[in-house]
């Protein structure tokens, strides 16, 4: 046998040794057993019901009046002279407030005072001395400011909603902070027939010295109450195949179940439950998304009425 044969040989048993080598690697390898997978806790905010009240609302504007204005009108035509009170002055009933001097040239006459019709504050007084009045144009109002009145304007769609005495939460721009009650005290029994809609007043209850005639008022008309109701924060509904519920937390084993609800009113952040829950359940209401039966998860943060 030549070398050259010699060397062919040789390095074909060379090779097959060699894949000999890695056959028996990749068996080992593959006789390896896998690490198991760990299992997925998710990270949750939770909120547990109680016991609630819910107060269903309508939501309007109105601006704050007297109840009681009256117009001030002098008796005679002619100019206004002589002005003896200002806006915001508090008068009697007759109490001297300018004069009317009706001459004309040629034609003198005794100047004809002008007097407050009843008592109260001046809440409007616009004209000024010089200016040309007659017995026919208001030349200014007295107003009572210990009774004050909001006028809103409701639609006729909500008009069946609407009765005398219903409860009302009012705001104030002057005073973001806080919120102020009062009651429906008169109910317009006509419709506006160009605006289509009804008008409404209510009166501070109690009175606050604070709100002024003029100023705008956010009204919070309260049409429905609704007590002992098990409600949850909006977030905690969940609508998947259109199947609505929630995700029941379990304190124990730290897992969800999900538990279908039939849901009632909404109220601002809030939403009632009508069955699918009680008080004392945990829902979860942030970090739902990837949520299942049975997942595992974390409480992070816990709010709610019952804790």
């Amino acid at each position: 046998m030549t070398v050259t044969k010699k060397f062919v040989i040789a390095a074909i048993a060379l090779g097959g040794l060699v894949m000999t080598g890695c056959n028996r690697s990749a068996e080992v390898s593959s006789a390896v057993i896998p690490v198991e997978e760990q299992e997925t806790v998710y990270a949750v905010n939770t909120y547990v019901t109680g016991s609630e009240t819910l107060d269903e609302y309508l939501e309007f504007g109105g601006d704050v009046g007297a109840v009681s204005s009256v117009d001030i009108l002098p008796d005679t035509s002619g100019k206004l002279t002589g002005i003896r009170v200002s806006l915001g002055d508090t008068v009697v009933k007759d109490q001297l407030l300018a004069y009317v001097d009706a001459s004309r040239p040629g034609m003198n006459y005794e100047a004809s005072p002008v007097r407050a019709p009843v008592a109260g504050t001046i809440t409007s007084f616009p004209v000024a001395a010089g200016s040309m009045v007659s017995p026919s144009v208001s030349i200014g109002k007295i107003s009572s400011t210990r009774d004050l009145e909001i006028t809103i304007s409701v639609a006729e769609r909500f008009v069946s909603r609407i009765k005398k005495g219903q409860k009302a939460v009012l705001m104030f721009d002057a005073y973001p902070e806080e919120t102020f009650s009062a009651n429906v005290t008169e109910v317009n029994p006509v419709l506006d027939s160009t605006s289509r809609s009804m008008s409404v007043k209510l009166q501070l209850d109690p009175r606050d010295d604070r709100i002024k005639i003029g100023m705008y008022s956010r009204v919070k008309l309260i049409t429905d109450t609704k007590k002992d109701v098990v409600a949850v924060p909006r977030s905690a509904v969940v609508t998947r195949m259109d199947q609505t519920f929630v995700f029941l937390v379990d304190s124990a084993t730290q897992t969800v179940t999900q538990v279908p609800v039939t849901t009632g009113i909404s109220v601002d952040d809030k939403v009632e439950i009508v069955s699918g829950l009680a008080a004392g359940n945990e829902v979860v209401i942030s970090g739902q998304t990837l949520l299942d039966n049975g997942s595992r998860v974390n409480v992070v943060s816990r709010q709610g009425v019952a804790e």
